[in-house]
């Protein structure tokens, strides 16, 4: 494939990408979930994806619930998977804490960082986009909440623009769901935090929990929820009687434009591919004039 990235239609390149996983539910002694999910093999499945799309992302993103009980060996198991692979990719990688993670052990756990209960927060500067961590975790509790300490902090953050904008990541989607079971498990405390991203440069708000894609927008900001890694949920059920299920396990490519940023739902699972687009094809379309790529392969024949 060209060394250059290759511009066909009206849209550059994405300035940055994004590798956003969420939910990965590891237990120590890589433990069956609920005596039937193996999150541990699920995890290596989904990484294993994620390297053969090939992309060199800017920031690797686990939306939360890292662990499923937030026992310290779950998070060595954790660290020592995804770093390496990390570090193949060339990307940092950006925690977020979940309801089933417990702070002390994920700050010692993944940030050799002081065993506290202080909300897990981060800025990433991602060349000039800025990425939030946000901790809408409440111990001993799975609903979701930020505290006014949090949400003071994130409106200063927020008070000087950065050159690409702000993406917000967070465990608990500021969304409803149609699952009755989610509601009571939901982020509370919403209007708060639409008071703190109005007017600023809030342009995309990244999510897990749901164990299901799922998006909408929030105070005008788009927000995408990725699934699980661990077990999705079957959504072909009534709402009452949705379960998990070992199937559909995804991740998302998020590419940031100038003027949109776009959430690409890739499934983990292989299936029999057809050939026809080829980095040689690639190479043979750049080579050509816009007409000439008009007249070889846009026109119905």
């Amino acid at each position: 494939m060209p060394s250059q990235p290759v511009q066909f239609g009206r849209y550059a390149p994405a300035r940055r990408v994004i590798v956003h996983l969420s939910d990965t539910h590891l237990l120590a002694g890589n433990r069956l979930l609920g005596g039937r999910y193996d999150t541990a093999a699920n995890l290596a499945a989904t990484l294993a994806a994620v390297e053969r799309t090939g992309v060199r992302p800017d920031a690797i993103v686990f939306t939360g619930d890292l662990t499923d009980l937030g026992e310290p060996e779950a998070y060595a198991v954790l660290r020592a998977e995804v770093e390496p692979f990390a570090a193949r990719l060339g990307a940092p990688i950006v925690w977020v804490a979940g309801n089933h993670d417990e702070r002390p052990a994920l700050r010692e756990g993944l940030f050799d960082a002081a065993p506290t209960h202080e909300p897990v927060t981060a800025v990433h500067d991602l060349g000039g986009l800025r990425l939030i961590a946000l901790d809408s975790t409440v111990p001993g509790w799975h609903h979701g909440d930020l505290d006014d300490a949090q949400l003071a902090w994130l409106r200063e953050t927020l008070a000087e623009p950065a050159p690409l904008g702000t993406i917000l990541a967070l465990h608990h989607p500021p969304l409803p769901s149609h699952i009755p079971f989610f509601d009571i498990l939901e982020l509370r405390h919403q209007d708060a935090l639409a008071t703190a991203i109005a007017d600023t440069d809030v342009r995309a708000i990244l999510a897990g929990h749901l164990h299901y894609v799922t998006a909408g927008t929030f105070a005008g900001v788009p927000v995408s929820v990725a699934s699980a890694t661990c077990y999705t949920m079957n959504l072909q059920r009534p709402p009452a009687e949705v379960n998990g299920m070992d199937a559909g396990q995804s991740f998302h490519l998020v590419h940031v434009y100038d003027d949109t940023i776009t959430h690409a739902v890739v499934p983990v699972g292989e299936a029999e591919t057809a050939e026809f687009f080829t980095p040689k094809w690639v190479e043979q379309m750049a080579a050509l004039t816009p007409a000439e790529r008009l007249d070889a392969f846009s026109r119905k024949r």
